[in-house]
């Protein structure tokens, strides 16, 4: 039998690799549509803005592709992926069978010292409606929900639920700017109150009605703004 103990001089990467910081960045700036769905993109116009080679780009490049946010054709430009309407209702519907749980799991754990903190949360949600942050808000949104799961005591849960919800968020991010952030911000005052009280006969409907919204916002959007889809 071949002697494993060479691998112990393996140790785990803890630098994150510049394939995953180009990722984030690229990621980032789809889903907050800094980067348009029919966007142009280029390997090597990227590369030379950030000051790296090639390969990390195109590994990046590469993932983007296979979670639906990059069109890759070959001898032809690669472009930013048009929003799929199929897309979105199938992240709405995985991401609030997985939140519906974490929810009332952390109700049934919560106390009322998180709940403090949580409100302390929605102070900074405040302000940043207040200010028109949207960027902010929508990260803030994201702070609220992650939390959840973590009180919950499942917190691997929001990795997936993330990734997933990450075709909602460019629908999500146009919405903010037809007053859905205020909205979303009321919903999480009265999802905070239903918290405290344990009320568990109006968590579902409540949660259902916030994760929900996005059908009807859909429609809106892509009425408005065809181009952005499929």
């Amino acid at each position: 039998m071949a002697d494993s103990s060479a691998l112990k001089v393996l140790e785990p990467i803890k630098i994150p690799k510049v394939a995953d910081t180009v990722f984030e960045e690229l990621h980032q700036q789809i889903l907050s549509l800094e980067l348009p769905p029919g966007t142009k993109v280029s390997e090597i116009e990227v590369a030379k803005a950030l000051g790296i080679s090639r390969q990390p780009v195109r590994d990046a490049f590469f993932r983007l592709s296979q979670l639906g946010f990059l069109l890759i054709r070959p001898q032809r430009a690669t472009v930013i992926s048009k929003i799929s309407e199929q897309a979105v209702l199938r992240a709405k519907f995985m991401r609030i069978a997985l939140e519906l749980a974490c929810w009332k799991a952390a109700m049934s754990v919560i106390s009322d010292a998180q709940v403090d903190d949580l409100e302390l949360l929605l102070k900074e949600q405040a302000k940043a409606v207040s200010a028109n942050d949207l960027k902010g808000f929508h990260s803030l949104d994201d702070d609220l929900h992650r939390r959840i799961c973590e009180i919950a005591g499942h917190e691997y849960a929001w990795s997936f639920i993330r990734e997933q919800k990450a075709h909602m968020d460019r629908v999500r991010f146009i919405s903010l700017t037809i007053g859905a952030a205020q909205r979303a911000y009321d919903d999480h005052i009265e999802l905070l109150y239903i918290l405290r009280a344990r009320d568990h006969t109006r968590l579902e409907p409540i949660l259902n009605e916030h994760l929900g919204r996005i059908e009807l916002t859909l429609a809106q959007i892509r009425e408005e703004k065809p181009e952005y889809f499929q």
